[in-house]
């Protein structure tokens, strides 16, 4: 009998903004199972970020959290591939630089790591700074109180834009960095999840009746339908 070997999805679910009990429920119905590794970099692994979500995903599985400092463990990608579910953390200019988290994967090698997990049908996610990480570029506002492009981890093509509806200055900075030429992308408005599949999305959902994502071209946004969870 010939026997194939089943190629894993490559799936990411990049969420808008924090998710909440039915969003994130959601981004574990996608998962091959329950074992969950929650990377807070992007909030400089904040004592009181790590146990409230340790008390949110208690009852949803077995949960991990991964450190960088003072240093890595030194079995990281022992630890990371034996994962269902990579859950990276949202930050901002007041206690975390998504560029800053970055640089410290990068030097440590977890970049490649997230790859080599996302080839292997682990399930990738975040909201915000780990909503932007898995594209090519994003818009961020780790450089400061304005906003402003930096180039991410690119296992999704183009860019991508997070608070969509939640951060007044998201809309009309994105459409016109991608007007002057950055990569056209992804935005979504917080409450929203994209799910795509092997780099192509699959689809759009949300927990907020009229809440949704777009693509945002050189030629201006178009509205995409979200599934209301």
């Amino acid at each position: 009998m010939l026997i194939l070997d089943v190629v894993p999805e490559r799936q990411i679910l990049a969420m808008g903004g924090a998710p909440d009990e039915v969003l994130l429920d959601y981004v574990l119905s996608l998962a091959r199972g329950r074992r969950l590794l929650y990377v807070p970099t992007a909030v400089r692994e904040d004592p009181d970020q790590i146990v409230y979500w340790y008390g949110r995903l208690r009852a949803r599985g077995t949960t991990t959290h991964l450190s960088f400092f003072p240093w890595p463990p030194e079995n990281l990608r022992e630890l990371t591939l034996q994962h269902d579910v990579i859950l990276v953390n949202g930050g901002n200019t007041a206690n975390a630089l998504a560029i800053w988290a970055l640089a410290i994967w990068g030097v440590h090698g977890f970049d490649e790591i997230l790859r080599e997990a996302w080839q292997q049908g682990v399930l990738l996610t975040g909201w915000s700074a780990g909503m932007i990480c898995w594209f090519e570029q994003g818009v961020t506002d780790s450089f400061g109180p304005g906003l402003a492009a930096m180039d991410c981890l690119g296992l999704l093509p183009g860019s991508a834009c997070p608070h969509y509806d939640g951060e007044e200055r998201r809309r009309p900075v994105y459409t016109q960095l991608v007007a002057d030429g950055f990569p056209g992308g992804i935005a979504a408005d917080d409450d929203v999840g994209v799910h795509f599949v092997d780099r192509e999305l699959r689809e759009v959902v949300t927990s907020r009746d009229g809440a949704t994502a777009y693509r945002v071209t050189p030629d201006g946004e178009q509205r995409l339908e979200a599934r209301l969870l």
